[in-house]
């Protein structure tokens, strides 16, 4: 991965979050869920969109660097929570939906370690020159 973008960032590395692969067209990471979730001990809504967050934003980075346009800057972001998840560790993994000269957005899938659908998600970045 590009040494500019750095691994996960601060949040995503004080969440565990670690990258596994990343390029324009697919991002994957793992995040574990000890540490990162609510009261009822089930993973909180707010890490899945952090580690929505990180990956789409890794992977519009990543392709703004193709269009001289590497800063990526999250504006949207949507979350569907499908299955809560107790224990273990969660995949993301995104891949792009549209990726323009100013906007790219990305679906985020997160999957617990039986490979069921915890959560899907969808960010829009705004691509802007450093």
């Amino acid at each position: 991965m590009d040494q500019q973008i750095g691994p996960a960032g601060v949040l995503g590395d004080r969440m565990g979050i670690s990258i596994l692969e990343a390029s324009p067209e697919r991002v994957v990471a793992t995040m574990p869920v000890e540490g990162n979730t609510q009261p009822y001990s089930l993973l909180h809504g707010g890490a899945s969109c952090v580690l929505a967050e990180s990956l789409g934003s890794v992977g519009a980075a990543l392709h703004g660097k193709t269009v001289d346009r590497p800063l990526a800057l999250g504006v949207d972001i949507s979350a569907t929570h499908h299955k809560a998840v107790r224990s273990g560790l969660v995949t993301g993994t995104a891949t792009p939906l549209h990726r323009g000269r100013s906007v790219a957005t990305y679906e985020i899938i997160i999957t617990d370690e039986a490979g069921d659908r915890v959560c899907t998600a969808r960010l829009t970045c705004l691509l802007r020159a450093t």
